[in-house]
């Protein structure tokens, strides 16, 4: 039985939101942010998939929020089950990683995103 998302506890979706990206951020996002860190071209990469993870979200239009990068984070791994593709078992190497890992990656740095202040202007 689904339960209609206005009658769905706060703390609920606020609990799957944190567990989707803690888990997403142990998987890929701790190794792949200081990989990135270290490899120039990854880093550019994670950066154009961040570009179109907040073009695809609006964040142009809206700011991001953790339930919006969870939710988006899911669906890239459903979609990519259905074609097959499986997490990887053994340690990822950033240098070879594919297009589903770097996509995660972008949404782990979003995330991480999140937590820092957005810049303010000078005083007058």
């Amino acid at each position: 039985m689904r339960v209609p998302p206005n009658q769905v506890p706060a703390s609920t979706a606020v609990d799957a939101t944190r567990t989707t990206l803690v888990g997403l951020a142990n998987a890929v996002g701790l190794d792949g942010l200081a990989a990135a860190n270290q490899l120039p071209g990854l880093l550019a990469v994670v950066d154009q998939h961040a570009a179109a993870v907040r073009d695809s979200l609006h964040g142009d239009q809206r700011p991001l929020t953790a339930a919006a990068l969870a939710g988006y984070a899911e669906g890239v791994r459903a979609a990519a089950d259905e074609h097959g593709w499986q997490p990887p078992t053994d340690p990822i190497d950033w240098s070879e990683a594919d297009w589903v890992l770097v996509r995660l990656l972008a949404v782990c740095a979003l995330t991480a995103a999140l937590d820092t202040p957005a810049p303010q202007p000078p005083p007058l």
